[in-house]
């Protein structure tokens, strides 16, 4: 299971939420199921940004 919140420990690179729906397109191949249990922390996160990030998921 994928959670975002190891995701952003392990990618602290990551300068926008752009970044961000390109990484999780290039795991998504590797898991099985998604968890957002955090709020992504960038200056550009949507209003809609569960529904972005569970889409470049699934």
């Amino acid at each position: 299971m994928l959670y975002l919140s190891e995701l952003l420990i392990q990618h602290h690179e990551l300068e926008n939420f752009d970044e961000l729906l390109a990484l999780i397109d290039k795991v998504k191949k590797n898991e099985r199921f998604f968890r957002i249990d955090v709020k992504p922390p960038f200056q550009d996160t949507p209003e809609n940004w569960e529904d972005r990030l569970e889409a470049a998921f699934y």
